[in-house]
């Protein structure tokens, strides 16, 4: 060989052994040897901390991969989503996110963007909400409802959880909707507003269907209406909101999980197959039901066009119903 082409041969090693050294680079994330963490803005035991730790688990057995879940709770959710933004990009820390990742930022001060922020990974699931009375209320249908509201005017009164929820929204929604003049209790939890409820100290809850199946099962309330577009599974026979005539109205609680921005597309990519795996594993769906948590599994770019739409639709009903941040 003449040197020449010897020297021309070693330039081509050095040049493939260059280019090398950022692929390796870009795909170290895809080692099993990591350990990914998991943030949940809540505190442990409520419906986000149990679905982190069914879905981690899954996935730490099946993937063979570490898995912390780390409890942030505090500032409506805002601590963990700002830590999660600020934290490297490399795949490793995520955060289960919800409704208070798109409303936060229209009622206070906060030190992320929700659309420029994070990279979606997977919307993992949706917990429908609903509105209850009483098993012995008078009212039997939504429609009576309303009209005991507006026969009664002021004397009635509603409960969510509140204030500055999805729930503590969505009522806001439907009293703008139905002209409905009542007096509106926040509760710190559904719990509360449904024992509430059972003590005879409010008329109507809006809650979500997880709080309210015990009750519903036990025959002590009675739902009224389904404030998701569908009809909730287990109750079939009862009517959404929308079907009785508030057409659009649509209120769901929802979880999905998100990495920091400029976490590589291969990583989230990764990440969104072992999601939609564990939510799909037949051991676990049927506990995420029994929960009132319905699968969805819509990962990347879909589930970031599904933030987009719920940021611009919280802002749009949270400036038409005046609601100030706490």
């Amino acid at each position: 060989m003449k040197p020449l082409q010897f020297l021309r041969l070693i330039g081509a090693a050095a040049i493939a052994a260059a280019m090398a050294i950022p692929l390796a680079g870009q795909h170290a994330w895809s080692q099993t040897a990591r350990t990914i963490r998991v943030v949940v803005p809540f505190p442990a035991g409520g419906s986000a901390d149990i679905l982190a730790r069914l879905l981690t688990e899954h996935i730490a057995k099946n993937q063979g991969v570490s898995v912390v879940v780390e409890n942030r709770p505090g500032g409506g959710a805002s601590i963990a989503y700002e830590a999660v933004a600020r934290a490297a990009p490399d795949g490793n820390t995520l955060v289960i996110n919800g409704n208070s990742l798109v409303i936060n930022p229209h009622l206070r001060k906060v030190a992320y963007d929700p659309l420029t922020s994070f990279e979606p990974v997977c919307y993992l699931l949706a917990s429908p909400q609903v509105f209850v009375v009483k098993a012995d209320s008078p009212y039997k249908t939504l429609a009576e409802l309303v009209a005991g509201t507006k026969a009664q005017a002021g004397t009635l009164v509603f409960a969510t959880v509140g204030p500055a929820t999805t729930q503590h929204i969505g009522f806001e929604q439907f009293r703008a909707m139905s002209k409905i003049d009542v007096t509106y209790v926040p509760y710190p939890g559904g719990a509360p507003a449904m024992t509430a409820l059972l003590g005879g100290h409010v008329h109507a809850v809006l809650t979500n269907y997880s709080e309210a199946v015990e009750q519903l099962h036990a025959g002590t309330v009675r739902a009224l209406a389904s404030a998701s577009l569908k009809r909730i599974p287990p109750l079939p026979d009862v009517p959404t909101v929308d079907e009785l005539g508030y057409k659009g109205y649509n209120v769901e609680v929802w979880f999905g999980v998100v990495a920091p921005a400029k976490t590589p597309r291969e990583a989230t990519a990764q990440l969104a197959s072992w999601f939609q795996a564990a939510l799909k594993a037949p051991e676990l769906t049927p506990r995420l039901l029994k929960l009132g948590l319905y699968p969805v599994g819509t990962c990347l770019d879909d589930f970031g066009r599904h933030i987009r739409s719920q940021y611009d639709d919280y802002g749009r009903i949270i400036r038409d119903a005046g609601i100030k941040g706490q």
